[in-house]
């Protein structure tokens, strides 16, 4: 739970709310939901002042315990006195539990990362060769970085 002003990436990506309210107002969170343009809309400061973020202690104990779980869940009130059902998620997309789930989800952020720097040709090169396990273990290192340079 964090309050006050989130001047960087890495203290916006630790912050409940702040993610809480870039799904709200976003429907999705992405890298581009981190950056200091859309951390200035004002929208996301006042959702943030209306969060109230409550520790599970079972979920502390878990993710101290042999399950290492990474538990939170999540439920919206709202003014009218209505309310989202409590959702929760034990093992979020990025654990190790969720792997199958999870590497596709990687690849295509990798992907659209890699596509905000790269020309689509170059983008095109990278991925075919990090799709071809062994022409990539065939690649040196120097061509490999050949390819990486904009």
């Amino acid at each position: 739970s964090e309050t006050g002003p989130l001047p960087n990436f890495a203290a916006r990506d630790h912050c409940l709310q702040y993610i809480v309210a870039i799904a709200l107002l976003d429907g999705n969170i992405t890298t581009a939901s981190y950056e200091d343009d859309r951390a200035a809309d004002p929208r996301i400061d006042r959702l943030r002042s209306k969060m109230i973020v409550k520790e599970e202690k079972r979920y502390t104990r878990d993710y101290r315990s042999a399950r290492h779980t990474n538990a939170n869940a999540i439920q919206v009130y709202f003014r009218d006195g209505s309310k989202t059902p409590r959702t929760e998620v034990e093992y979020p997309i990025g654990d190790p539990y969720r792997r199958n789930d999870g590497i596709p989800l990687l690849e295509e952020k990798f992907t659209g990362n890699l596509a905000r720097r790269f020309p689509p040709k170059q983008l095109a090169a990278v991925d075919a060769l990090l799709r071809d396990q062994r022409r990539l273990e065939a690649t040196s290192v120097n061509a490999f970085m050949d390819l990486l340079a904009i």
